[in-house]
């Protein structure tokens, strides 16, 4: 969801949704640089290793919410705001940098009735995550946390829905379930799936979040700054949270965010907050960014990758973006 700017561009759409889905031919032109004035690299705490700006024509490529890799770190499954899978597979060059993508199929999701194409009310995924045998999904509008067995989730109704810990009506229409983490095993929220709001808030003006299940069950908040809305997050091995945030308005333009939050701290009741680790606006190569995931490179390091929403709008792109993580330079808080 992308507020007030999205509802202005989608005048400007250029797919029909409501084409079936298949194989998805994605053409890549590769980022080479971030910062489209100069070579640097470095920007916060993240290392810009390199990027790829997606296109096709299959229609229904666009609308990307969130992106979870698999354990061999180049299969893919990503959620589109409009009912849709996208799987695929990266493709890298000799020198390790993201190339293309390949084996990539769109297909649509099923809902709880069987049934596909219920309409962006019913089917508006936002977040993703990969939990065991199954694959989560949080939509919102009809605020909920399906799950769908996995392998099989492409040809599946969910079997299944978490219990979420925040009565609905607290949740905004268009603004409500975007981010869905799950935690180390190892952490004190031993695996436990994590929900925090775009901008759904309570009365101190902190955004509403939840652990749906484990041994610390229950609601927290995060406290918000600025302009910003999440989009979504991922837990690193050491039990901390990145939450992406972006700003994507008229007024301010295009912005985003990603905060570190100490994993210790998320507990029921809690407040919750973290420095920005990386901030990037319209100088950079960002758009709509609204999908995070993280996995350790073959040399130790962690990546970061993300992807943007383009609203399926002539006038943005859908990105994928990849990051190395440094712990040796916090950004201060503004």
């Amino acid at each position: 969801m992308a507020g007030v700017f999205a509802t202005l561009l989608a005048g400007c759409s250029s797919g029909d949704n409501g084409e079936k889905g298949g194989p998805a031919d994605i053409r890549a032109t590769v980022i080479s640089t971030f910062n489209s004035g100069s070579n640097e690299t470095r920007f916060g705490a993240l290392e810009f290793v390199g990027g790829l700006e997606l296109s096709s024509d299959n229609v229904l490529l666009g609308a990307i919410s969130a992106i979870r890799f698999r354990p061999d770190q180049r299969h893919f499954i990503s959620v589109l705001d409009t009912g849709h899978w996208l799987t695929g597979a990266i493709e890298r060059d000799q020198e390790g940098r993201l190339k293309g993508i390949s084996d990539a199929r769109i297909t649509p999701m099923i809902d709880r009735h069987g049934g596909t194409d219920a309409g962006k009310g019913d089917m508006d995924a936002e977040g993703l995550a990969l939990r065991g045998n199954h694959v989560l999904v949080s939509y919102e509008q009809y605020h909920r946390v399906d799950a769908y067995p996995d392998p099989g989730f492409e040809i599946s109704p969910p079997d299944g829905t978490m219990p979420i810990p925040i009565p609905r009506s607290e949740l905004r229409s268009n603004r409500s379930l975007e981010a869905l983490m799950i935690a180390p095993q190892s952490s004190p929220l031993a695996g436990s799936a994590v929900i925090v709001a775009e901008d759904s808030l309570d009365d101190q003006g902190n955004l509403l979040a939840a652990i749906l299940d484990g041994p610390l069950n229950g609601r927290f908040t995060v406290r918000r700054h600025g302009d910003f809305n999440v989009s979504d997050g991922v837990f690193l091995p050491d039990g901390d949270l990145l939450l992406l945030e972006r700003r994507f308005e008229l007024i301010h333009g295009l912005g985003v965010r990603i905060r570190r939050i100490a994993g210790a701290n998320i507990k029921p009741g809690a407040v919750v907050d973290g420095e920005a680790i990386f901030e990037a606006g319209p100088g950079e190569q960002i758009d709509n960014m609204e999908g995070l995931d993280v996995f350790r490179a073959a040399d130790g390091s962690l990546h970061l990758v993300m992807v943007s929403d383009d609203n399926h709008s002539i006038l943005q792109r859908s990105l994928m973006l990849e990051f190395k993580l440094h712990d040796d330079n916090i950004v201060s808080q503004n």
